[in-house]
């Protein structure tokens, strides 16, 4: 499974990067506003961290302007995933930008059938909001195994981002369904080295390593 961060710090960013963990970033409206910079200067900074892709949203809904916007994105950086909404002119402009060798990022989605609509218009990534469903009283891991089946009966190529990420068990349970993607909040993500017999374990080792008196080189 493929990790990607889910913000636009950074400082997380460039720290996550440098432990070897990070294939991609994907950012939204709501993460700009939270970093409080120019999307394009902090989308710039990004790419120029991470190799992998870098989603950049487009916040029009009309296809003319849609496209507009994503040139406008495309140009920061080679990475860019341009992330669109699962809507009838994203779609469009799904196919459109596919069709002229950009990535795309097809976001917001919450069933099978919007999912299958997007592998339609060649969509590199699609993102299934987990945490969202679950909100809403659904179960969002029963749409990302809905996903991977229809994609599986029909060969797709596009990947399944598991978004809307809350927990070290989201992340689990979709490596376990087969998503191809976990796109994770960096405080989540540095929650998935964590276990307390690990603690516990390297704490014993280091008493009883104390206890020889010995040192490494």
């Amino acid at each position: 499974m493929k990790f990607f961060v889910d913000t636009a710090d950074v400082k997380e960013i460039r720290e996550l990067n440098d432990l070897g963990l990070l294939d991609g970033v994907t950012t939204n409206p709501s993460l700009i506003l939270k970093a409080g910079r120019d999307i394009k200067e902090v989308t710039k900074e990004i790419c120029d961290i991470v190799d992998g892709p870098v989603s950049a949203e487009v916040t029009a809904t009309e296809y003319a302007e849609i496209m507009r916007e994503a040139a406008v994105l495309a140009k920061i950086a080679d990475n860019i995933c341009i992330k669109l909404p699962l809507t009838l002119d994203g779609l469009k402009a799904c196919k459109a930008l596919t069709s002229d060798g950009h990535q795309t990022n097809v976001t917001l989605c919450f069933s099978a059938t919007q999912a299958l609509l997007a592998a339609k218009a060649g969509a590199t990534f699609i993102s299934p909001f987990i945490g969202r469903l679950d909100d809403m009283g659904f179960d969002g891991m029963e749409v990302i195994a809905e996903i991977r089946q229809v994609y599986d009966n029909y060969g797709f190529e596009t990947e399944i981002l598991a978004a809307s990420i809350r927990s070290v068990d989201h992340v689990k349970r979709a490596a376990l369904i087969g998503a191809d993607v976990a796109t994770i909040p960096p405080a989540t993500l540095k929650a998935l080295v964590k276990h307390p017999l690990t603690d516990k374990g390297l704490e014993q080792f280091l008493a009883d390593w104390a206890k020889t008196g010995q040192k490494i080189g």
